[in-house]
C-alpha cells in the first residue's frame, strides 16, 4: 500500500509514514455501515481492476516465482495409498550433476538445478513399494461407507436438525404415501488449472519464507511451526494470487516439502506438483450415501421427513420445507481416500438428495414439482427465488417430451437463496443428455457487485455440471485409475449452456455470502429435467444413464 501525492510524482508507504512505529488502538464492533439504499459505489457493477494482467499472462502466480539461487525440487512418492517402502536406489541420480538427495525417515526428496534435470532424476529413482491389500474401491465404496460410519455419534454432534424436534418423525396418517430411495454422490477432484506449488527460503538467521498458493496462509504457517518446531516469529507465509482452489488448497503439504528440500539444499527451492500428483496426493469432495424417507398426504402436504448423510457431510443438510418434526442426520465414516473442503461443501450432495426425492415425492402424487414446492415452502426468501427462475424459465409453459425434460430445484446455503431450472435435450440414438439452457435466480441479500456475483453464478454453473454429468475419482486397490485430464472429464465449452441470471437485490437485508451456494441446484435440475423426458431416475452424481462409472449402481431402500 502507498499514500502517493494527486499533483506531484511523489509516494511514501505506510510503513514509511508510520516511521517504524506500532499504531495501535481499540475499535468497536459496532462502527456505523452505510445503508445499501445510500450506495454510491457499491451495488454498481465494477469491472475488476486487474482483470487485462489474467488474459493476457502477464499475472504472476506461485509456480512464476523466481529466487536467486534458487533449485527445484521433486519428491519420490509411494505407488500407492497405505504403502510401505521396501528398497530404493538412488544411485543414478546421485551421478547427476548438481543433484542433490534429501531423506528425512520416510521423506524422500531431491533438488536439481532445474526443473528437467529434477525431473530427469526423479525418474531415475528405483524404488519397491509394498501397498496394502484388500484397499475399497468404486465397486463396494457406498457399502463400505455406511458399514464404517459412526451411526451413534456422528461427527458434529448426533444430528443436524432443521428445528428442535424429537429424535422420530411424525407417523404418517392411513391413506398418506411414503416413499424411500438412496442418492450418491462419486469422489471427484478440485482440478485448479495450477497445481500445489510453493517456493521455501531460509535465512542465515533461521528464518523461513514460503511462497505458496494457499486458502489458509495462517494454517499453513502453524503447519510449518509444527513441523520444524520453530518460533512463530520465524516463519513468514506470503500468499501470491494462486490458479483457482475451490477449497482444494487448505493444507500446506507442498509448503512443509520445499521447506524441508530448502533446508537440505541450503537454497531457495522451488516445488510445484504434477498433474498426477495434484490428482493422487491432493484431497477430494467426499463420496456420500444419502438416504431419504418421507410421507406425503395426497393433497401434496408433506406429513414426515427422514435424510441421513453418510460420509459427506452435514452442510445443506436442513429441509427448507415445511414439515412436522424433521430428523436430518450425518453420520461420519472411515474414509478410504484423503478428504477435505471443496466447493459448497456437502450442501451439493444434500441438495442433490433432497430436491430429486422432491420431484419424486410430487410425481408420486401427481402434483406439478414446482407446485409442490410451492405447497411445501413458506420460507419468503427461497420462495421468491423460486418464483423468479420459474417465471423467467417460462416453467408454465415447458412441456417435456421424450427428446426435450425440464427440471427445478431450489435451496439455500451460506446466506444465499437459489433456484434453478434446467432444459435437457436427450439424443434419441446414443441417449446422450446436453444441457441447453439454465436459468438461475439468486438472492443474498444486497447486491455489492453485480457483474461479479453474476460471475460466480455463471461460474458455479458450469463447474456443477462436472458434477453432475461428467466427475469421478476411479481408484482400486490403493490407486487412484484416472488421474489425468485425459481420463478425468471435465466440462468443456461445448458443454456449457444458454445460462440466465436473476439477481434478487435486497437492499433491507445485510449482504451474505456468493461464491458457494449457485452450485448446489444444478444437479438436482438437470436429474429432474431428464427424469421429466425420459423416465429415468437417476439417483447418483455422476449421473451416467449407461452407468459407465463402476460403483454408482444405487442400492435403493425397500419403498
Amino acid at each position: 500500500g502507498k499514500i502517493t501525492a494527486p499533483n506531484a510524482n511523489q509516494s511514501l508507504t505506510y510503513g514509511e509514514l508510520t516511521k517504524g512505529e506500532k499504531l495501535v488502538a481499540t475499535v468497536s464492533g459496532n462502527a456505523p455501515l452505510t445503508p445499501a439504499k445510500d450506495w454510491k459505489i457499491a451495488g454498481t457493477p465494477v469491472p475488476k481492476a486487474n482483470g487485462r494482467d489474467f488474459v493476457t499472462g502477464k499475472h504472476q502466480y506461485p509456480s512464476d516465482i523466481t529466487l536467486p539461487g534458487m533449485m527445484f525440487g521433486k519428491i519420490v512418492r509411494p505407488q500407492g495409498y497405505n504403502a510401505t517402502l521396501d528398497s530404493i536406489d538412488t544411485t543414478a541420480a546421485e551421478k547427476m550433476p548438481g543433484v542433490k538427495l534429501v531423506r528425512d525417515g520416510d521423506f524422500i526428496g531431491l533438488v536439481a538445478p532445474d526443473a528437467w534435470t529434477a525431473e530427469q532424476a526423479l525418474a531415475s529413482i528405483k524404488a519397491k513399494w509394498n501397498v496394502a491389500a484388500g484397499q475399497p474401491s468404486n465397486q463396494n465404496i457406498f457399502d463400505y461407507l455406511k458399514a464404517n460410519s459412526n451411526s451413534e455419534a456422528p461427527r458434529g454432534g448426533s444430528r443436524a436438525i432443521a428445528e428442535a424436534a424429537p429424535a422420530a418423525t411424525a407417523a404418517p396418517s392411513p391413506g398418506d404415501l411414503s416413499l424411500a430411495q438412496s442418492y450418491t454422490v462419486q469422489y471427484i477432484a478440485h482440478a485448479p488449472l495450477e497445481p500445489r506449488a510453493a517456493v521455501a527460503q531460509w535465512d542465515a538467521t533461521g528464518k523461513l519464507t514460503v511462497w505458496t498458493g494457499t486458502q489458509r496462509p495462517f494454517g499453513v504457517k502453524d503447519e510449518l511451526v509444527a513441523a520444524f518446531h520453530v518460533d512463530p516469529s520465524k516463519v513468514r507465509v506470503i500468499q501470491p494470487d494462486m490458479g483457482s482452489g475451490y477449497g482444494g488448497k487448505h493444507t500446506g503439504e507442498t509448503a512443509v516439502e520445499a521447506a524441508r528440500l530448502a533446508k537440505a539444499a541450503g537454497q531457495p527451492v522451488k516445488l510445484v506438483w504434477t498433474r498426477e500428483e495434484e490428482f493422487t496426493w491432493a484431497y477430494f469432495r467426499p463420496a456420500g450415501l444419502m438416504e431419504l424417507k418421507a410421507s406425503v398426504a395426497h393433497d401434496g402436504t408433506l406429513v414426515s421427513w427422514e435424510h441421513h448423510n453418510y460420509n459427506s457431510g452435514n452442510a445443506g443438510l436442513p429441509t427448507p420445507y415445511n414439515v412436522t418434526s424433521p430428523v436430518t442426520e450425518y453420520h461420519a465414516s472411515k474414509s478410504p481416500l484423503r478428504i477435505g473442503s471443496y466447493r459448497a461443501l456437502a450442501s451439493t450432495a444434500n441438495h442433490f438428495a433432497r430436491e430429486s426425492f422432491m420431484d419424486e415425492l410430487a410425481h408420486s402424487v401427481g402434483m406439478d414439482p414446482l407446485a409442490f414446492r410451492q405447497k411445501n415452502l413458506t420460507e419468503p426468501r427461497l420462495l421468491a427465488c423460486l418464483n423468479a427462475a420459474a417465471d423467467k424459465f417460462g416453467w408454465a409453459n415447458a412441456k417435456s417430451t421424450p427428446t426435450r425434460g425440464f427440471g427445478i430445484a431450489c435451496g439455500m446455503e451460506k446466506g444465499g437463496h437459489t433456484a434453478t431450472c434446467a432444459e435437457v435435450a436427450i439424443d434419441p440414438a446414443t441417449k446422450k443428455v446436453k444441457i441447453v439452457r439454465v436459468v438461475q435466480a439468486w438472492e443474498s441479500g444486497a447486491v455489492v457487485n453485480p457483474d461479479g456475483l453474476r460471475n460466480q453464478n455463471m461460474g458455479a454453473i458450469v463447474q456443477g455440471i462436472g458434477g453432475a454429468l461428467f466427475e469421478a475419482i476411479l481408484f482400486g486397490d490403493g490407486h487412484i485409475q484416472n488421474p489425468h485430464f485425459e481420463s478425468y472429464r471435465l466440462p468443456r465449452f461445448s458443454d456449457t449452456p444458454q445460462v440466465e441470471i436473476v439477481l434478487i437485490d435486497r437492499k433491507d437485508i445485510a449482504s451474505a455470502g456468493a461464491g458457494e451456494t449457485g452450485l448446489v441446484c444444478l444437479a438436482p435440475a438437470v436429474g429432474n429435467a431428464i427424469f421429466a423426458a425420459t423416465g429415468a431416475r437417476l439417483r447418483n452424481m455422476p449421473m451416467t444413464p449407461d452407468s459407465a462409472v463402476p460403483g454408482i449402481t444405487p442400492s435403493p431402500l425397500t419403498s
